[in-house]
């Protein structure tokens, strides 16, 4: 009865974690006090708190008749993936959902919505790429790495075709600000690299005529830009109310590495498939040459590192998650790299501020770096990383490898995408996807070890 009450959609789209709200079965009526609410919303998984009504109010309490759902449930994973396709133009996004749930519950309604875009793409003469960007239709906001949001990833007017991502000087530290007294704190960690860096995005370079800077690696003409990690130690994951993200744990990586400046861009991706070693992906998600790379599986990503290990001779793989963590905090121990609270021109969120466009991600290097020179490892696109997905970090290495399982189906993601609210972009929110699935907002970097 209450589902005929609320839309389905609502029932997905709040998720308090249960060891905040424990056992708290679906669809029945709960009041959860206004301060816990509050204070969860902004990290609650695909939330979106404003669609709630509170039915009553009063003495500290909101009075919610609303379907809260475990946050580690198929059946939430599915709805959510559902809710932010639902509306979309592209007949990727419902081969996607088709895939990753193939006895789903919106089936049917998948597979109609796709043979009615089929049957009017094999009428209608193809659009100008120009022109692509203006006929989309809006994107449903997915929070997380769920569902293909079903807007184009087309280039801002002014991009220019580009072989490779610009290559700009990190921004000076600046002193560090004092967290804010509601900041939740984080986890200390070894290394002392101030935690604040100026938060202006660098201009945009000519891309044509940009070269390596001089603490860059790169194996080959069509290879990324690398930067050497050296070894340390740092405080892995995140106190707050994803058990996902708990223990708090050292991890000490004793091997040099060397990870990439940028996430892998179309023009970079596009070199590999006209080698014949990767895919050709769509060309809804992948028109700008120097945008990130997206609309690709994790076994997508294995092609690429294996192409590149061919022609360079190097041993390129993806990185570990401890190693993408290690360098995306920057030797940070705050929520975010640049401190505790959200900064425009830091990240391609949409939450962050300006620039931001709902139908693609920047391109890459259009926000500042981080201390050790990464750039976008807060929004843009979540990037695989090798390890297999656990749903906690009990038992998890301490030494930086990857934790790996055999037959592994689900891999981890990492960091968020521009669809994605500031919660998404702390440098310890990690999320999981099916590895062989393709989803609009996945992307990747790639590493190798330092011999």
């Amino acid at each position: 009865m209450w589902r005929r009450l609320v839309p389905v959609c609502l029932l997905a789209s709040f998720s308090l974690s249960s060891a905040i709200l424990p056992s708290m079965p679906v669809t029945h009526d709960r009041s959860v006090p206004a301060s816990t609410l509050h204070a969860v919303a902004p990290r609650a998984h695909f939330s979106y708190a404003r669609a709630i009504p509170a039915v009553h109010s009063g003495n500290g309490f909101a009075f919610m008749r609303v379907g809260l759902m475990p946050k580690d449930t198929s059946e939430e994973y599915e709805i959510t993936f559902w809710n932010s396709i639902k509306d979309s133009q592209y007949a990727s996004d419902y081969e996607a959902y088709l895939k990753a749930y193939p006895n789903g519950r919106f089936v049917p309604l998948a597979q109609a919505r796709l043979a009615r875009l089929r049957a009017a793409a094999s009428k209608a003469p193809a659009a100008p790429a120009a022109h692509e960007a203006s006929g989309a239709a809006s994107a449903a906001l997915a929070p997380a790495a769920q569902a293909k949001p079903p807007s184009p990833a087309t280039a801002p007017p002014a991009t220019q075709a580009k072989a490779a991502p610009p290559v700009a000087t990190p921004p000076s530290p600046q002193p560090k600000a004092p967290p804010s007294a509601q900041a939740k704190p984080a986890p200390a960690a070894a290394a002392a690299v101030p935690a604040a860096v100026q938060a202006a995005a660098p201009a945009k370079t000519n891309v044509a005529a940009a070269k390596p800077g001089p603490h860059d690696i790169q194996d080959c003409p069509a290879c990324p830009l690398l930067i050497a990690v050296t070894p340390g130690n740092f405080m892995m994951g995140n106190e707050t109310d994803d058990p996902s993200e708990k223990p708090v744990h050292r991890v000490t990586i004793g091997h040099g590495y060397a990870l990439a400046k940028y996430s892998v861009t179309v023009a970079q991706w596009n070199a590999c498939a006209n080698a014949g070693a990767c895919p050709r992906l769509s060309s809804d998600s992948n028109t700008a040459p120097n945008a990130p790379v997206r609309d690709l599986s994790w076994d997508d990503a294995q092609q690429y590192v294996k192409w590149l290990s061919r022609i360079s001779g190097k041993p390129y793989r993806l990185p570990t998650e401890a190693e993408w963590e290690y360098a995306a905090r920057g030797g940070t121990a705050t929520r975010y790299w640049w401190g505790n609270e959200m900064r425009k021109g830091t990240a391609n969120c949409k939450d962050c501020g300006p620039p931001w466009h709902v139908e693609a991600p920047d391109d890459v290097g259009s926000f500042a770096a981080n201390p050790f020179g990464f750039y976008d490892m807060a929004g843009g696109v979540w990037e695989w990383v090798s390890d297999c997905w656990h749903n906690s970090y009990k038992n998890a290495p301490d030494d930086g490898r990857s934790w790996d399982e055999p037959n592994c189906q689900t891999r981890v993601i990492r960091g968020g995408s521009w669809r994605d609210g500031a919660g998404y972009m702390l440098s310890a929110t990690r999320f999981k996807y099916d590895s062989s699935v393709r989803y609009n907002a996945n992307g990747f970097r790639v590493a190798r070890d330092m011999q």
